[in-house]
Protein backbone atom coordinates (compact mmCIF):
# COMPACT_ATOMS: atom_id res chain seq x y z
CA UNK A 1 0.00 0.00 0.00
CA UNK A 2 0.82 3.69 -0.62
CA UNK A 3 2.09 6.03 1.78
CA UNK A 4 -0.83 8.14 0.51
CA UNK A 5 -3.37 5.47 0.52
CA UNK A 6 -2.06 4.62 4.03
CA UNK A 7 -2.91 8.08 5.87
CA UNK A 8 -6.16 8.28 3.86
CA UNK A 9 -7.07 5.04 5.28
CA UNK A 10 -5.83 6.21 8.73
CA UNK A 11 -7.60 9.33 8.61
CA UNK A 12 -11.45 7.90 7.47
CA UNK A 13 -10.83 5.47 10.52
CA UNK A 14 -10.43 8.12 12.82
CA UNK A 15 -13.64 9.85 11.75
CA UNK A 16 -15.38 6.63 12.66
CA UNK A 17 -18.07 6.70 15.32
CA UNK A 18 -17.23 4.70 18.60
CA UNK A 19 -19.59 1.47 19.49
CA UNK A 20 -21.83 2.05 21.71
CA UNK A 21 -20.16 -0.17 24.26
CA UNK A 22 -17.43 2.93 24.05
CA UNK A 23 -19.70 5.52 24.70
CA UNK A 24 -19.72 7.59 28.08
CA UNK A 25 -21.67 6.01 30.87
CA UNK A 26 -24.74 7.99 31.64
CA UNK A 27 -24.47 9.49 35.00
CA UNK A 28 -25.78 8.08 37.94
CA UNK A 29 -27.90 10.25 39.85
CA UNK A 30 -25.90 11.16 43.22
CA UNK A 31 -26.85 12.15 46.62
CA UNK A 32 -24.45 13.86 49.12
CA UNK A 33 -24.62 13.02 52.82
CA UNK A 34 -22.98 15.92 54.82
CA UNK A 35 -22.90 15.06 58.40
CA UNK A 36 -21.65 17.56 61.23
CA UNK A 37 -19.67 15.43 63.13
CA UNK A 38 -17.53 12.77 62.68
CA UNK A 39 -17.45 8.81 60.67
CA UNK A 40 -17.56 7.09 63.92
CA UNK A 41 -20.44 9.51 65.83
CA UNK A 42 -22.57 9.14 62.68
CA UNK A 43 -21.87 5.44 61.71
CA UNK A 44 -25.44 4.08 62.69
CA UNK A 45 -27.70 6.71 61.23
CA UNK A 46 -25.52 6.30 58.32
CA UNK A 47 -25.87 2.72 57.74
CA UNK A 48 -29.46 2.94 58.33
CA UNK A 49 -29.91 5.53 55.49
CA UNK A 50 -28.52 3.57 53.27
CA UNK A 51 -30.12 0.27 54.15
CA UNK A 52 -33.42 2.04 53.64
CA UNK A 53 -32.05 3.35 50.28
CA UNK A 54 -31.45 0.07 49.09
CA UNK A 55 -35.03 -1.41 50.24
CA UNK A 56 -36.45 1.54 47.75
CA UNK A 57 -34.21 0.25 45.12
CA UNK A 58 -31.29 2.83 45.86
CA UNK A 59 -28.08 0.11 45.11
CA UNK A 60 -24.83 2.12 45.01
CA UNK A 61 -22.84 1.78 41.69
CA UNK A 62 -25.63 0.75 40.22
CA UNK A 63 -29.05 3.00 40.34
CA UNK A 64 -27.29 5.70 42.11
CA UNK A 65 -24.85 6.90 44.42
CA UNK A 66 -23.82 8.26 47.65
CA UNK A 67 -21.21 10.84 48.79
CA UNK A 68 -20.63 10.55 52.50
CA UNK A 69 -18.62 13.76 54.22
CA UNK A 70 -18.42 14.44 57.68
CA UNK A 71 -17.42 18.47 58.87
CA UNK A 72 -16.28 17.38 61.78
CA UNK A 73 -17.63 19.90 63.69
CA UNK A 74 -16.40 22.52 61.96
CA UNK A 75 -18.43 25.44 60.09
CA UNK A 76 -15.16 26.15 57.64
CA UNK A 77 -15.40 22.72 56.79
CA UNK A 78 -19.00 22.62 56.25
CA UNK A 79 -18.56 25.28 53.49
CA UNK A 80 -15.95 23.34 51.94
CA UNK A 81 -17.62 19.62 51.43
CA UNK A 82 -20.50 21.99 50.18
CA UNK A 83 -18.81 23.75 47.60
CA UNK A 84 -17.23 20.23 46.46
CA UNK A 85 -21.03 19.12 46.13
CA UNK A 86 -21.97 21.65 44.37
CA UNK A 87 -18.77 21.80 41.98
CA UNK A 88 -19.54 17.85 41.74
CA UNK A 89 -23.67 18.29 40.78
CA UNK A 90 -24.87 16.19 42.94
CA UNK A 91 -28.77 15.81 42.24
CA UNK A 92 -29.67 16.38 46.69
CA UNK A 93 -27.99 17.24 49.69
CA UNK A 94 -28.87 15.71 53.06
CA UNK A 95 -27.56 17.16 55.86
CA UNK A 96 -28.00 16.90 60.15
CA UNK A 97 -27.12 19.96 61.71
CA UNK A 98 -28.08 24.20 61.65
CA UNK A 99 -24.37 25.04 60.61
CA UNK A 100 -23.99 22.27 57.29
CA UNK A 101 -28.01 22.71 56.44
CA UNK A 102 -27.14 26.94 56.13
CA UNK A 103 -24.24 26.25 54.48
CA UNK A 104 -25.91 24.23 51.94
CA UNK A 105 -28.64 26.89 51.29
CA UNK A 106 -26.19 29.59 50.73
CA UNK A 107 -24.25 27.77 48.60
CA UNK A 108 -26.40 25.73 46.58
CA UNK A 109 -28.73 28.29 46.45
CA UNK A 110 -32.36 26.82 44.33
CA UNK A 111 -30.56 24.85 41.67
CA UNK A 112 -29.89 21.66 44.47
CA UNK A 113 -32.71 20.36 46.63
CA UNK A 114 -31.51 20.33 50.39
CA UNK A 115 -33.09 17.84 52.61
CA UNK A 116 -32.45 18.70 56.53
CA UNK A 117 -33.08 15.94 58.80
CA UNK A 118 -33.55 17.82 62.06
CA UNK A 119 -33.63 21.72 63.32
CA UNK A 120 -35.75 24.78 63.84
CA UNK A 121 -36.01 25.08 60.34
CA UNK A 122 -38.42 28.73 60.53
CA UNK A 123 -36.34 29.88 63.16
CA UNK A 124 -32.78 29.20 61.70
CA UNK A 125 -33.59 30.73 58.45
CA UNK A 126 -33.76 27.09 56.45
CA UNK A 127 -37.54 28.09 55.36
CA UNK A 128 -39.72 31.38 55.61
CA UNK A 129 -42.73 29.23 56.93
CA UNK A 130 -43.67 25.67 57.64
CA UNK A 131 -46.76 25.89 55.03
CA UNK A 132 -45.60 26.66 52.49
CA UNK A 133 -41.54 25.92 53.13
CA UNK A 134 -40.75 27.76 49.84
CA UNK A 135 -36.82 27.56 48.35
CA UNK A 136 -34.82 24.56 47.67
CA UNK A 137 -34.78 23.22 51.47
CA UNK A 138 -37.57 20.81 53.22
CA UNK A 139 -37.03 18.15 55.85
CA UNK A 140 -37.72 17.07 59.32
CA UNK A 141 -38.42 19.72 62.04
CA UNK A 142 -37.15 19.09 65.30
CA UNK A 143 -38.03 21.87 68.02
CA UNK A 144 -35.99 20.96 70.57
CA UNK A 145 -36.25 24.25 72.80
CA UNK A 146 -39.69 23.09 73.49
CA UNK A 147 -38.80 20.29 75.44
CA UNK A 148 -36.08 21.95 77.48
CA UNK A 149 -38.39 22.14 80.81
CA UNK A 150 -39.44 19.09 80.26
CA UNK A 151 -36.06 17.81 80.29
CA UNK A 152 -34.94 19.78 83.25
CA UNK A 153 -38.07 18.00 85.19
CA UNK A 154 -36.95 14.56 84.33
CA UNK A 155 -32.93 15.65 85.15
CA UNK A 156 -34.32 16.77 88.42
CA UNK A 157 -36.29 13.36 89.04
CA UNK A 158 -33.36 11.53 88.38
CA UNK A 159 -30.87 13.31 89.92
CA UNK A 160 -32.93 14.97 92.99
CA UNK A 161 -29.68 16.42 94.26
CA UNK A 162 -28.55 18.34 91.04
CA UNK A 163 -27.69 21.45 91.80
CA UNK A 164 -25.06 22.44 88.82
CA UNK A 165 -25.86 21.68 85.45
CA UNK A 166 -23.07 22.06 82.34
CA UNK A 167 -24.43 22.58 78.63
CA UNK A 168 -22.15 21.22 76.39
CA UNK A 169 -23.16 22.47 72.97
CA UNK A 170 -21.09 23.61 69.63
CA UNK A 171 -20.41 27.24 69.35
CA UNK A 172 -21.91 29.13 66.11
CA UNK A 173 -24.94 26.76 65.98
CA UNK A 174 -28.00 28.58 66.42
CA UNK A 175 -30.17 25.85 66.91
CA UNK A 176 -28.41 24.80 69.99
CA UNK A 177 -27.45 28.05 71.32
CA UNK A 178 -30.89 29.33 71.25
CA UNK A 179 -31.67 25.62 73.29
CA UNK A 180 -28.92 26.79 75.53
CA UNK A 181 -30.98 30.09 76.55
CA UNK A 182 -34.09 28.51 76.64
CA UNK A 183 -32.23 26.02 79.32
CA UNK A 184 -31.17 28.85 81.03
CA UNK A 185 -33.91 30.54 81.24
CA UNK A 186 -36.04 27.78 83.17
CA UNK A 187 -33.26 26.46 85.03
CA UNK A 188 -34.05 28.84 87.55
CA UNK A 189 -37.35 27.98 88.39
CA UNK A 190 -35.51 24.26 89.42
CA UNK A 191 -32.87 25.90 91.47
CA UNK A 192 -30.36 24.85 89.02
CA UNK A 193 -27.05 27.65 88.20
CA UNK A 194 -26.52 26.55 84.58
CA UNK A 195 -22.79 26.53 82.87
CA UNK A 196 -22.23 26.43 79.44
CA UNK A 197 -19.22 24.61 77.52
CA UNK A 198 -19.43 25.99 73.65
CA UNK A 199 -17.20 23.65 71.70
CA UNK A 200 -15.79 24.83 68.21
CA UNK A 201 -13.88 21.61 67.36
CA UNK A 202 -13.57 17.76 68.04
CA UNK A 203 -10.44 18.40 69.78
CA UNK A 204 -12.13 20.43 72.06
CA UNK A 205 -14.67 18.73 73.69
CA UNK A 206 -12.34 17.02 76.53
CA UNK A 207 -10.78 19.95 77.72
CA UNK A 208 -14.02 21.73 77.72
CA UNK A 209 -15.30 18.85 80.06
CA UNK A 210 -12.03 18.66 81.96
CA UNK A 211 -11.91 22.59 82.63
CA UNK A 212 -15.23 23.13 84.25
CA UNK A 213 -15.68 19.46 86.06
CA UNK A 214 -15.30 20.31 89.27
CA UNK A 215 -18.15 23.50 88.81
CA UNK A 216 -20.68 20.98 87.46
CA UNK A 217 -22.43 17.94 89.15
CA UNK A 218 -23.98 16.60 85.46
CA UNK A 219 -23.20 17.34 81.69
CA UNK A 220 -26.12 17.67 79.38
CA UNK A 221 -25.05 17.60 75.43
CA UNK A 222 -27.25 19.86 73.40
CA UNK A 223 -27.17 18.01 69.49
CA UNK A 224 -25.03 19.65 67.24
Amino acid sequence: MKRREFITLLGGAVAWPLPASAQQTPKLPTIGFLSPTTASVENQRVAAFVHRLRELGWIEGRTGGIKLRWAEVRSERAAEIVAEFVGQKVDAIISRGAVSVLAAKQAASVVIPIVFAEGDPVGTGFVVSLAPPGGNVTGLPFQQADLAVKRLELLREVVPTLRRLAILAVAGNPVTLRDMREVEAEAGTFGLTVITVEIRRIENIAPGLKAREDRADMFRPIRS
